[in-house]
């Protein structure tokens, strides 16, 4: 499976999403060409290369009417009524941009005309509009207006216009199966905005990010923003650690800011096979995804209850369920309940266990899931034919007839378990 993963110990930024997507492209400067062939209005984009704590990236430069749009953090130590506050700010994204001239303001349906009328495929602009509407409703959640009456400065607006559309038209050049990102790292402290100093990450970018793992880390600044948080979001179908995958290409995409820290995202293109199936340390195939497991102590149920439970969770899906014997408090005897099941099917399996057994609480757990490479085999024998579950990976190969199967035959043929079984091992080639 082709998979984008991107690696945001940095945090997010549309500008270095856009740049790190760029480093993948066949031809970079084509690809930049082509973003300025589209003519967002008042927009230049640059493709530069820069180094941070040593490592060669990408920068995009985009500039609207001339003007780049920068944020200005504010020091922990600071005092609140610093100079900066003599400028005339308009605030896009949580970001600052101080100049000395007026500008007018866009809304989030000139947004959309803007971007409705540029020359991309549809799915492009159906996902750059989906994009800045997240902005959108963030922007108006932490303002409390309505999104209508939510409007951009219009250096923060066509440079975010900018930011998402190169975005999506790379992920729709690059064409992933699949996308993943990691936990995002957000920075901490304040940052000045039109509003005034607010906290690192500011309400808006705060608002997107909700359902996403993220941390503050040591970081003194803004590292993620509404319009990073906005991408990701968007496209990111979960959040974690990379998963094993043959790298084709890696790209840096450099912030403006200089940290400690290389300020940079990475983005790695490679592939996988379904499940996400990699290449083992012998050869072997070897799939890899991750399930959860719902868990649950009960002390007060009748072991036939607790059997139609299991049945029951089976019955609808799960991978496997189990019991185990523990002893709890005051040395009652008891089991644990253990529903293994897939990420997606968690509210469904969740509501079976609190709706058929008597506990008030569940636990769950993330896992990680290997194994071998599974197909299924039917086998003629002189009884009939037998299915065969046939794994094979990191040099080894099982088999093993389908009970079931045999179970049948030796029933209507009034035979053993153990005449079948020999007959189906004598017949596998």
């Amino acid at each position: 499976m082709k998979t984008l993963y991107l690696e945001c110990n940095m945090g997010a930024a549309g500008d270095m999403l856009m740049a790190a997507l760029t480093e993948l492209m066949p031809d970079k400067d084509a690809f930049v060409k082509e973003l300025n062939d589209l003519q967002i209005p008042q927009v230049n984009i640059e493709r530069t290369t820069i180094a941070k704590c040593g490592i060669m990236g990408t920068h995009m430069v985009v500039t609207v009417n001339g003007e780049e749009e920068k944020s200005i953090d504010v020091p922990m130590h600071a005092h609140t009524h610093s100079h900066v506050h003599e400028e005339h700010e308009h605030s896009h994204e949580g970001h600052t941009h101080a100049h000395g001239h007026s500008h007018h303001h866009t809304s989030m349906k000139d947004i959309e005309h803007i971007i409705g009328h540029l020359n991309v495929p549809e799915k492009v602009k159906e996902d750059a509009i989906a994009v800045y509407k997240l902005i959108a409703d963030a922007e108006s959640h932490a303002h409390g207006r309505p999104v209508e009456e939510v409007h951009f400065h219009e250096v923060g607006a066509m440079d975010a216009v900018a930011d998402i559309v190169g975005v999506c038209l790379a992920i729709y050049k690059l064409a992933p199966e699949q996308i993943i990102a990691s936990p995002v790292h957000v920075g901490y402290g304040q940052i000045h905005c039109a509003h005034g100093i607010l906290p690192i990450p500011a309400p808006a970018t705060a608002h997107i990010l909700q359902g996403i793992p993220i941390y503050g880390g040591r970081i003194e600044g803004e590292l993620c923003t509404p319009t990073g948080a906005a991408l990701l979001k968007h496209f990111a179908q979960s959040f974690g650690q990379m998963p094993m995958m043959a790298v084709e290409q890696t790209g840096y995409g450099m912030g403006m800011k200089d940290f400690t820290d290389a300020n940079c995202l990475r983005a790695i293109i490679g592939n996988t096979v379904e499940g996400q199936e990699q290449t083992g340390c012998h050869g072997a195939v070897q799939e890899m995804d991750s399930i959860i497991e719902l868990c649950c102590n009960l002390d007060d149920m009748t072991p036939e209850k607790i059997g139609f439970v299991t049945e029951l969770l089976m019955e609808e899906g799960a991978f496997d369920v189990y019991t185990t014997n523990i002893q709890m408090k005051k040395n009652r005897p008891a089991v644990m309940l253990t529903c293994m099941c897939a990420k997606e099917d968690r509210e469904k399996f969740l509501t079976l266990i609190l709706k058929h057994t008597t506990t008030l609480g569940v636990r769950e757990y993330t896992c990680k899931r290997y194994g071998l490479k599974r197909e299924i085999r039917e086998v003629e024998t002189i009884y009939g034919t037998v299915r065969v579950k046939a794994a094979s990976g990191y040099g080894i190969t099982k088999e093993k007839p389908e009970y079931e199967d045999m179970a049948r035959i030796a029933k209507e043929k009034k035979i053993s378990l153990a005449e079948i079984e020999k007959e189906v091992y004598k017949n596998l080639k």
